[in-house]
């Protein structure tokens, strides 16, 4: 129900930036001997509120990853960022990786490790706290942070559905 209205239709006019996550390097052995291939993991964002991930898979690094780019400006979402941080604790799960992300003040800054990282700084979170636990996967724990971004609820439009003030529903 959170995520069904997430999503970015035209990708014409945002400015996407894209990061790198995690290269991944398979070996297949054949009789003429090893073929490299590699699969790269990126995220891209406007770091104003639209977050995608992608995942490319090519002979060299360089295409992978320029597939992967376009994969992720495939899959973009729209995530509720409000005042540099996100409106409420959020928790998720994908695979074995669990993720729970908590708002934080102003000059905090971002605390989290690795893929989760990638994925708050592209959002354009600058304030946050934020733990995983159990797998970490970058694949999986990407994943599990952008479905607790896309789980979230833009403080404005609760406001307007309960009838009260900004003020009351967040306090930050």
């Amino acid at each position: 129900m959170a995520g069904t209205d997430k999503r970015v239709k035209s990708t014409n006019d945002l400015e996407l930036k894209d990061r790198l996550v995690a290269i991944n390097r398979t070996t297949k052995v054949t009789k003429g001997g090893r073929t490299f291939t590699f699969a790269a993991m990126v995220v891209v964002g406007n770091e104003d509120g639209i977050i995608g991930w992608g995942l490319g898979k090519a002979g060299e690094v360089t295409t992978a990853i320029a597939k992967g780019v376009e994969a992720a400006k495939k899959n973009l979402m729209k995530v509720p960022v409000y005042k540099g941080t996100i409106p409420h604790e959020q928790t998720a799960r994908f695979g074995g990786a669990e993720v729970f992300l908590k708002p934080a003040f102003t000059g905090t800054g971002v605390k989290a490790g690795g893929a989760m990282r990638a994925v708050l700084e592209s959002a354009g979170i600058t304030d946050i706290l934020a733990k995983s636990k159990g797998s970490s996967n970058p694949h999986n724990l990407v994943k599990a942070t952008i479905a607790a971004l896309c789980e979230l609820r833009d403080p404005i439009t609760v406001a307007q559905n309960r009838g009260v003030s900004l003020e009351k529903v967040f306090k930050g």
